[in-house]
């Protein structure tokens, strides 16, 4: 499979020995037209990826403020198929690395091959399908890679030595560690679990590890970045938007927090 934009923003992380940002948003939220402009906020406030949420009625893995965002994505009128769309639409003015960030039940209804296709055509880079095991995941697996989309798994303090295993087999791009169990949300501090679950990681993969669920600060951002190769920031961001709705003021306050955030990055030692 060629090097998508993903697996090249690591490589450029790594010559230049920097953590990257990821900025998780929800696609439609608070509207379609609204996603490629708050995109390219992020982007030039400093995120080197984004994850491009699917809205889903029963999105179980996420706590209130995503599941909010979700429904003010779906009753805006998005669907699997408009997100698509918006990939489109932020491909003619960027190309930063967009993970599509999904349950399984949307993507069945698409159909695997079908999506994979889209994806790929729209510009997409990778999925990530926050319900799916691994170990389950071998059609989905030759589907994605079949289209040359990366394939990124979840992997939790509480998973098992063979499920680490299998995470690192499936997963292509990085590797996304949570930082603690239970659903999305900002935490006032940091879990104890982070640096020995990326010790784990880094034992069974060579991929890039990212580390999200419940990170909102700056003072955050860095002492992951000093332990991982990428943060993820999601329900703050989310937050951000929700707290600066109408549609006019929401671009400037999304940049600005994102270079807050930014600022948290730290170089890496040679």
């Amino acid at each position: 499979m060629n090097p998508t934009r993903i697996s090249r923003l690591f490589e450029r992380l790594r010559a230049t020995r920097r953590a990257g940002l990821i900025g998780y948003l929800t696609a439609g939220d608070p509207c379609p037209d609204a996603t490629p402009e708050l995109v390219a906020a992020l982007e030039r406030g400093g995120c080197d990826l984004i994850e491009l949420g699917v809205p889903f009625s029963d999105p179980i893995a996420d706590g209130p403020v995503i599941q909010r965002a979700s429904e003010r994505a779906l009753r805006a009128g998005t669907t699997l198929r408009g997100v698509l769309e918006i990939a489109r639409k932020i491909r003619e003015r960027s190309e930063i690395p967009l993970l599509l960030f999904t349950y399984l039940n949307p993507m069945l209804r698409y159909g695997l091959d079908a999506l994979g296709r889209d994806a790929a055509a729209a510009g997409i880079d990778g999925c990530l399908i926050t319900d799916l095991s691994v170990e389950e995941a071998g059609p989905y697996v030759d589907a994605m890679r079949q289209h040359g989309l990366d394939t990124v798994f979840l992997a939790a303090p509480t998973s098992t030595q063979r499920r680490l295993e299998l995470v690192a087999k499936y997963s292509t791009g990085f590797v996304y560690l949570v930082s603690r169990t239970g659903v999305t949300g900002e935490q006032a501090t940091l879990s104890d679990r982070v640096a020995p679950l990326v010790e784990l990681m880094r034992v069974v993969t060579d991929l890039p590890l990212a580390v999200g669920f419940g990170i909102s600060k700056p003072e955050q951002v860095r002492a992951v970045a000093s332990v991982a190769d990428a943060v993820v920031v999601g329900s703050a961001i989310v937050r951000a938007i929700e707290q600066n709705i109408p549609l006019d003021q929401l671009a400037r306050p999304l940049e600005q927090f994102a270079r807050e955030l930014a600022a948290g990055l730290v170089s890496k030692e040679k």
